[in-house]
């Protein structure tokens, strides 16, 4: 059995702390002068003495090795090194979980900021971090020393804002996941409501814009089903590009973690240890509930709302938030605001105030985070999950004693079925209350299997263990808010992959993970090929159509970078997406389903002759390769790039998730450009082997550094492109022979 640090025990006694939600304002900058602690002990004495205790070896891709004498050490280390990567998107990631974008970006940003604070109080921040156990007070004041000594050691680098960071500030931000909970919340209603003004719903809140998916794709394949005998695990996140930095951070007290880290945490979110690994996949359950509250105005002004027999007062705060001018300076406003016991109010509809109920559990959900990371089998996963501070989240889990599993996210509020919490339920009836929170063992999970692997893309947790799997959980078993989402086309595709062989390794995990079939093609183009056939023989577009449809018709649904076939389908699923968008929202169907099932011949035909026009009109031809248009391109280190066809690009070959590609490329035209460029999809992604000795591959978008002048810019474009992982150097040997530079933190 596994022997677990003492340290590690220690800190399972102390799961339990409660916690609130909050943010507060940095102080300034530290300088020349260093400013004492509650410990007594000058910035500058324990910056050093952390620095001294560190080291970071730089291997031949970039990526940070960081060595700490303790757990604090080894955090200080680890956001050391991220500031020396990318400090402008650790200073993003925390201008928007902290609220004060606007004090960066301006006015326009100051409903995202008060959406932030309408959920988190800087004194409340405050008093959660005098709260929390020593251990963790400890780890949150090393974070913010690590990024304060790479300020003061690196007086050339300019915050937009954050010129101090606080020990309490990790608060705000402590789940890791690429969009919070607290997006759910429309910003042009919440302007509306705020600004006591019509603001119309955007297409995308509307969900009429062709909007790429986001999510990613985990699987877990037991040791029945590789060759070798060991549990593999594919971590595959599909965000953002760049949007996390990928360490191995180690320390004497225990910590010994390979991943991908959010910029500006000090966990990794998605990776492994020498004993267990973990991936998350953005989940599609129902924990986030809005409630219409019956509002009661007294003759004084005063509101009340309905609950049962009773009126209960309306709470109310404000909000002061900062803002950039555009003269250069700072302004402020001031927002009222009201809560209900469910929540926020975040919009009128019908004559309600719609109040919006989600997790707020910052200290459980930043304790869950790290220590999670530390875990060395499934019995201690599961305890750290007993935190209940996950609410976004699935997770596939495997660990060197061969166990595998899936698991949902552990934060689910006990509901009545009778309600759809898909809509507003009803503030004033108490039998729409959550009821605390579901117990672990009344979730859908899949623990090892009989059929040897498990999974999800995204996708509905019914086919977990596969379709026809005992296995899998019964959706009948569970209320139905455990499932909003419903299957994708990326679903299919990896049972496709996970029961076409018994016999897995590494190398054919990646293969599978990168396999080309595009399920929602296979399905949606017979009806066009059919629709075409249908035409009389005198309809001229069966003449201008037939060698596209010749072409679809003939296509083995696999993408390519040479595949003309490929272009042709993508640009007509762009079109037809655009044309029945909004059909499938009014019959509350996915729009993949519209498009199989009730799409007319008129629709399909159409969307042939304008997808044929565009790639005429943009590229000459309606028969071009796939690679010619479909780019990945980095040419600064801006969080939003500007592309450029007169720019050096590389080919991509996958495609988006939408169409069922599991490894993922979501890109598109942008202003000037003909050619699509990517911006998410495959990020990070990583298999792993846990035999006796664990080992790694991975690939990182780009490379390791935000830095155009590195090396390590986007040095890893091309690996990326072709699905070659890199040999992941986890253990000191495989270091040997690696190493591109070995330092302490302000050498």
């Amino acid at each position: 059995m596994t022997q677990v640090p003492k340290t590690r025990v220690s800190r399972r006694r102390v799961l339990g702390t409660a916690a609130g939600l909050a943010v507060a304002a940095t102080g300034a900058r530290a300088g020349t002068a260093f400013a004492g602690t509650e410990h007594g002990t000058s910035d500058e004495t324990r910056w050093r003495r952390h620095a001294a205790r560190v080291t970071i070896t730089r291997d031949d891709w970039g990526i940070p090795h960081v060595v700490g004498e303790s757990d604090a050490d080894a955090v200080f280390g680890m956001m050391y090194a991220q500031a020396e990567d990318d400090f402008n998107r650790i200073e993003q990631n925390y201008l928007v979980a902290l609220g004060r974008l606007a004090e960066a970006e301006g006015e326009s940003a100051l409903w995202q900021d008060l959406r932030q604070r309408l959920f988190l109080d800087p004194a409340d921040l405050r008093k959660d971090y005098a709260k929390c156990p020593q251990w963790l007070r400890t780890l949150m004041r090393a974070w913010a020393d690590g990024l304060n000594y790479y300020l003061a050691t690196h007086p050339e680098v300019r915050p937009r804002v954050l010129d101090r960071f606080e020990p309490w500030m990790p608060l705000s931000f402590s789940e890791g996941s690429i969009g919070g909970d607290i997006e759910s919340v429309l910003l042009t209603q919440l302007e509306a409501f705020y600004a006591g003004r019509d603001v119309p719903m955007t297409d995308e809140e509307r969900g009429l814009v062709l909007r790429e998916p986001t999510g990613s794709n985990g699987f877990a394949v037991a040791p029945s089903h590789t060759r070798d005998g060991h549990a593999l695990l594919l971590i595959n996140p599909h965000t953002s590009f760049f949007f996390r930095s990928e360490q191995h951070v180690t320390s004497r007290e225990g910590i010994d973690v390979y991943g991908a880290a959010t910029w500006g945490q000090f966990f990794i979110y998605q990776g492994f240890n020498a004993h267990t690994g973990w991936m998350h996949t953005s989940s599609g359950v129902d924990n986030i509930d809005e409630f219409a509250e019956t509002i009661v105005t007294a003759p004084d002004g005063t509101r009340s709302y309905r609950y049962g027999d009773a009126l209960r007062p309306v709470t109310t705060k404000r909000i002061t938030l900062s803002y950039r001018t555009e003269a250069g300076g700072q302004d402020e406003r001031t927002f009222t605001t009201y809560a209900t016991h469910h929540g926020p109010v975040v919009r009128e509809a019908d004559g309600k105030w719609i109040t919006c109920a989600l997790m707020n559990k910052p200290v459980e959900a930043l304790k869950q985070s790290f220590l999670r990371t530390t875990t060395g089998n499934y019995a201690d996963y599961l305890r750290v999950a007993g935190l209940r501070a996950n609410s976004s989240n699935n997770t596939l889990f495997a660990d060197s004693k061969g166990e595998i599993a899936f698991l949902m996210p552990q934060f689910m509020p006990v509901r009545s079925d009778r309600f759809d919490y898909l809509k507003p339920v009803d503030g004033s009836d108490p039998a729409t209350d959550w009821r605390g929170l579901h117990g672990l063992d009344s979730m859908p999970r899949v623990v090892n299997p009989k059929n040897g692997w498990t999974f999800n893309t995204n996708n509905w947790p019914w086919t977990a263990a596969g379709a026809d799997s005992a296995d899998s959980p019964r959706a009948a078993d569970y209320p139905r808010y455990f499932d909003k989402v419903g299957e994708n086309p990326r679903g299919p595709q990896a049972e496709r992959v996970l029961t076409a062989r018994d016999d897995f390794t590494p190398r054919t995990l990646i293969d599978a993970a990168f396999d080309p079939y595009l399920t929602a093609f296979a399905r949606l183009l017979p009806g066009l090929v059919a629709a075409w056939e249908r035409l009389p023989a005198g309809d001229p577009r069966r003449k201008a159509l037939a060698g596209p449809v010749g072409l679809l018709r003939d296509w083995d649904h696999r993408w390519s970078a040479k595949s003309t076939a490929t272009s042709v389908a993508v640009f007509w699923g762009e079109d037809i997406w655009a044309l029945t968008s909004q059909a499938a929202a009014d019959a509350r169907l996915s729009v993949w389903d519209y498009i199989a099932d009730r799409a007319t011949d008129t629709q399909r035909l159409a969307a042939l002759e304008t997808a044929t026009g565009r790639l005429v009109r943009d590229f000459g031809d309606w028969r071009v390769a796939w690679g010619d248009i479909n780019r990945f391109q980095r040419n600064d280190g801006a969080i939003v790039q500007q592309f450029s066809d007169d720019r050096p690009s590389i080919p991509v070959p996958f495609a988006s998730s939408r169409w069922g590609s599991l490894a993922s490329f979501g890109a598109k035209a942008y202003p000037g450009t003909k050619r699509y460029y990517g911006t998410s999809g495959n990020s990070f992604v990583a298999v792993v082997e846990f035999g006796p000795r664990v080992r790694a591959w991975a690939v990182t978008a780009g490379g390791a550094s935000g830095h155009p002048d590195s090396p390590h810019f986007d040095d890893q474009a091309g690996i990326y492109a072709s699905g070659d992982l890199r040999p992941v150097y986890f253990h000191p040997d495989d270091l040997e022979g690696h190493v591109e530079r070995r330092y302490r933190p302000g050498r």
